[in-house]
């Protein structure tokens, strides 16, 4: 390495000096002037992270080998106070390595230039350092893989010789003895149009806690503020948005700490995310991530066309915010296109309990019913279901009311007289909502039997949640238990019918098929959700012993002989809390997410980036297709598509489905519905939309054809007239008048005390 600056770099090198120190004290961003805990100073911040089970390296580290003409730049700004930078061509640094990924930090700004970065000697990408900024920005992260086998590399990063390129700091990621599939990697041999496979495919870059597909070429995912590898205007992104068929991701930018929110879409088309967390003073503090109080916040996404999807995340805090502060929170579109917003707890923390508890329903846009004028609305079903009855299952039901699970009861809900109806308790003691968190269907609906709703509830725990943490181990059983209602009088009265999964379950995720069958995925053995509270942790987990291996169930099958996992392709990857899966319009599942811990991590258990596509035998033959549709079904109306099928004479369903929002297990919106069929004539298909509002509430979905079991690609459509919901100027007034946004934590950030 020379030690000798030319004069263009010595040129670079005042002019860094002076730029970073008009950097600090320019306060242009939040992030670029957080004080630590405990300091007076201000300090810059950087997406610049070392997780727990990774190693970082300084650039002057004796692993690192130098080629060419680089110097190093002192400072105190940087980490380790110092930094080797090079404008010179084919200048480059190597570093070899034990791990399954690595991260280069580096600074960026108008005078920075590209980079060719090499893994074991083959082109991994072209890095372009250049960034609109005339002081440059410290320690950025610039490349980052985390798909690696286990083993030794080596990293190469080479200047291109149009600008100047820094090293700060090198992360490795090391996972022990766990073993690591690449990013792209068939978990099984090639198989044959009647087998199941199971393929890892693409990055989420943030942790997929929260999902939802918004097109049929898109998914958003949503996560908590923490450190993770995709970054957005300079500091860790915690969103994103993702391309089905690339399987690329871009970053969104968000104001709030959007921490187990819930979600849905109302009638025009709108996706909302709502509530969350405050922000973490003591782990990721505004001042780091420029995040805002997220409890109130009511985030707006703009629907996506599948062309243009440039989706933003909008959030008027002054304007638009809930009325009360919701963490755990179910959220549901209700009959006449609106959301209704259900229970949470009213800060951060672990299990509910009555000091924090919110027993309480209110809705987007705020209504003015039952004397509330737009505030909430109290449920007595949330007040003596605590403990474990945050993130409630809840489905709107066909004839307008609501059906609710929390804990171990379940009731009916009608929102238009505010009256309860209670059903029989779930079977044998089993809670299914967190931190006992199982999961819920409702199941197809159909004409055939009056479109008579029936609910599936799955997995779970017979803990007893008033007990302390302490007495809760990371092995206690998790629940098999299946267990099924019908929603009509001789199905209540007849009760819950049981049945039992192949493997116990606690947060598995049910996705329903349009072929009508579910696959039940993801989940652990034992345990209870949430990190860091009881014994027996694996690193901070609160579960353990994951679960593998996917489930089918089969609907019309006899009791007993429902579950079939023979030929399921088996994952390497645990996917236990924060995990998702959901339908996508191709026809397969994407799972995705884990994250058991406060912020990424890469121990046992560690923050899972990595995406798996379950793909069912019908993803692998000839399929039919819808070659032309209307954009818009109207309730009751005969509408009509082109498609093309595979043969004359056979078996043609049509299905409409929601594919809901998906986080912690519960599947909000999730919605199949079997649509009368008219006629045929040629290749058109005459047929009828829903019935009404309440079999299929107004707002987005997607249209499959399934002709002889076998289904198209989803098509998405509208159903209703696309309007936005009714508007009660009344309501929202007081609301705004009657709160402040962020009224509950208004004058204080909360501390993080390492648990969920």
């Amino acid at each position: 390495m020379s030690t000798r600056p030319s004069r263009s770099f010595l040129l670079f090198y005042f002019y860094l000096l002076a730029s970073l120190t008009r950097c600090i004290f320019a306060g242009e961003a939040a992030w670029n002037g957080h004080t630590p805990p405990g300091a007076s100073k201000p300090k810059t911040f950087s997406p610049y992270y070392v997780a727990p089970g990774a190693k970082g390296y300084s650039s002057s580290s004796p692993f690192l080998q130098y080629k060419g003409d680089w110097q190093t730049i002192y400072s105190p700004n940087f980490n380790h106070q110092a930094v080797q930078s090079t404008c010179q061509k084919h200048a480059s640094v190597s570093f070899s390595f034990n791990g399954t990924g690595v991260e280069w930090f580096g600074n960026c700004d108008e005078r920075h230039g590209t980079a060719s970065v090499y893994i074991d000697k083959n082109l991994a990408a072209v890095i372009n350092t250049n960034c609109d900024a005339t002081s440059p920005i410290p320690s950025q992260r610039q490349f980052s893989t985390f798909s690696l086998r286990p083993g030794f590399h080596r990293l190469v990063i080479e200047n291109s010789g149009d600008g100047c390129i820094d090293l700060n700091d090198i992360v490795v990621t090391r996972v022990g003895q766990s073993s690591r599939p690449p990013l792209r990697h068939q978990s099984q041999r090639r198989s044959s149009a009647s087998d199941w496979t199971l393929e890892v495919d693409g990055s989420t870059g943030v942790n997929a806690m929260q999902l939802a597909v918004i097109s049929e070429t898109h998914a958003i995912i949503i996560d908590k503020v923490e450190h993770n590898p995709l970054t957005i205007n300079h500091h860790p992104a915690w969103a994103g948005l993702f391309e089905l068929q690339s399987r690329q991701v871009t970053p969104l930018e968000m104001q709030s700490n959007s921490f187990c929110a819930g979600g849905s879409f109302i009638s025009n088309g709108t996706l909302i995310n709502v509530g969350g967390n405050p922000v973490v003073v003591d782990h990721t503090s505004a001042a780091d991530f420029g995040d805002l109080d997220g409890l109130q916040a009511i985030r707006i996404i703009e629907p996506c066309d599948n062309d243009h999807c440039t989706t933003r995340i909008s959030e008027f805090h002054d304007s638009v915010r809930m009325a009360s502060p919701r963490w755990y929170n179910t959220v549901i579109r209700i009959d006449d296109g609106s959301a209704m917003i259900i229970g949470g707890s009213k800060k951060g923390g672990w299990i509910n309990n009555a000091t924090v508890n919110n027993p309480t329903y209110e809705y987007y846009p705020p209504k003015d019913i039952h004397g509330s004028n737009g505030m909430p609305i109290r449920s007595p079903f949330l007040e003596e279901t605590l403990n474990s009855n945050l993130f409630p299952i809840a489905f709107s039901l066909p004839d307008g009311r609501v059906f609710l699970a929390a804990n171990n009861d379940a009731m009916i809900y009608d929102w238009k007289t505010d009256t309860e109806e209670r059903l029989p308790p779930i079977p044998n003691g089993v809670r299914v909502t967190y931190p006992m968190t199982g999961t819920g269907l409702l199941l197809p609906l159909s004409s055939k039997n009056n479109y008579a709703p029936e609910i599936l509830l799955c997995g779970g725990s017979t803990l007893d949640d008033k007990q302390p943490d302490f007495k809760i181990s990371s092995q206690d059983p998790a629940s098999s238990q299946c267990s099924r209602i019908v929603l009509t009088p001789e199905g209540i009265r007849a009760g819950w019918e049981v049945d039992h999964m192949p493997d116990a379950r606690l947060m598995p995720d049910a996705v329903l098929l349009p072929t009508g069958q579910i696959v039940i995925v993801n989940g652990a053995g034992s345990g209870i959700s949430g990190y860091g509270n009881v014994k027996d942790q694996v690193g901070v987990s609160n579960a353990a012993n994951p679960v593998l291996t996917p489930t089918l169930y089969d609907l019309s099958a006899d009791l007993g002989n429902r579950f079939d996992s023979q030929g399921m392709p088996s994952s390497s990857i645990p996917r236990l809390y924060h995990s998702v899966a959901t339908l996508t319009p191709d026809g397969s599942i994407m799972i995705a997410g884990s994250n058991p811990n406060l912020d990424r991590s890469e121990i046992e258990y560690g923050t899972e980036y990595r995406v798996e596509w379950l793909s069912p035998p019908y993803m692998h033959g000839a399929r039919p297709e819808i070659s032309k549709n209307k954009a818009k079904i109207g309730f009751g109306e005969t509408s009509s598509l082109e498609m093309n099928l595979l043969s004359s004479s056979s078996d043609l369903k049509i299905v409409l489905m929601d594919l809901g929002f998906v986080t912690h297990a519960v599947h909000s919106n999730s919605r199949m519905v079997y649509l009368n069929i008219k006629r045929t004539s040629g290749n058109t298909l005459y047929f009828e939309g829903p019935p009404n509002s309440g079999v299929y509430p107004p707002g987005p979905g997607f249209l499959f054809i399934v002709e002889d079991g076998v289904p198209s690609k989803g098509v998405k459509i509208m159903v209703g007239d696309g309007k936005s919901p009714e508007v009660n100027q009344k309501a929202i007034d007081n609301v705004l008048k009657s709160t402040q946004p962020d009224q509950y934590e208004k004058s204080k950030e909360t501390k993080n005390d390492n648990s969920e």
